[in-house]
C-alpha cells in the first residue's frame, strides 16, 4: 500500500511570517497538533502545539507578535506519496516522529501521514512496532529511567 492511499490530504499550511496566535487558531480549527510551514511554494518546516507552548509561551514570547519562524522546527523529514506504508512506518520509528509531511515527485506538499493514519487504515503489524519505537525514550533520558 502506498502512503497516498491513507495520508490526510486536507492539509492546512501556514507561513513563517504568521504569528503564534494565528498558528494556534489554525490548529484548533483543523483539530491538529502540527502545521507545515511553507514559503515560496516549498515546505520549510513544521510548527507544533508543543513548539508554541515551550519555545513560545514558555520562553515568555508574546503569541501575537512572535513569528512562526522564531519557534518552528526547520530541516524536517518527509516522505513521498508513492512510498510503501511499511517503509514509511519504519522510517517514522527510526526518526521517533508521529507524523511526516508527504510530498509528490515535484516535492510539493500533498498531505501528512501519521502513525494514527497507518494504524487505523493499514492492516499491518509494523504500525504497532513503529508506535512503540516512537514512544521509547532516547539518549540521556533513557539512562536516567532505570
Amino acid at each position: 500500500m502506498e502512503v497516498r492511499q491513507l495520508m490526510s490530504k486536507n492539509v492546512r499550511i501556514t507561513a513563517p511570517t504568521d504569528n503564534l496566535l494565528t498558528a494556534a487558531r489554525r490548529m484548533a480549527e483543523a483539530d491538529v497538533g502540527a502545521l507545515p510551514v511553507g514559503e515560496n511554494e516549498r515546505l520549510i518546516g513544521m510548527i507544533t502545539d508543543r513548539d508554541i507552548v515551550v519555545r513560545g509561551l514558555g520562553a515568555g514570547r508574546d503569541p501575537s507578535s512572535t513569528s512562526i519562524r522564531d519557534v518552528m522546527t526547520e530541516g524536517i523529514d518527509y516522505c513521498f506519496d508513492y512510498e510503501d506504508v511499511d517503509e514509511v512506518a519504519t522510517k517514522m520509528a527510526q526518526l521517533q516522529v508521529r507524523r511526516l509531511p508527504v510530498l509528490n515527485r515535484e516535492r510539493r506538499l500533498v498531505g501528512i501521514v501519521s502513525l494514527g493514519d497507518i494504524s487505523r487504515k493499514a492492516e499491518n503489524q509494523i504500525s504497532g512496532s513503529a508506535l512503540r519505537r516512537v514512544s521509547e525514550p532516547t539518549g540521556l533520558s533513557r539512562q536516567t529511567h532505570h
